[in-house]
């Protein structure tokens, strides 16, 4: 996890909320879990930038 830039993080998050939409008409619980998972890539990516930036 150390290793791993902040950019892969927001573009995890950005893939996620895409497959959320494409993903929402056919199963709305799937859809929830990808937009759950979109903003934990996030914050994720938000609070590593935060930490390197120290």
């Amino acid at each position: 996890m150390k290793n791993i830039p902040p950019i892969a993080f927001y573009f995890a998050s950005v893939l996620s909320f895409v497959f959320a939409n494409v993903s929402k008409d056919k199963s709305l619980s799937f859809y929830y879990i990808l937009l759950v998972l979109g903003l934990l890539f996030f914050f994720a990516g938000m609070l590593k930038r935060i930490r390197t930036k120290r």
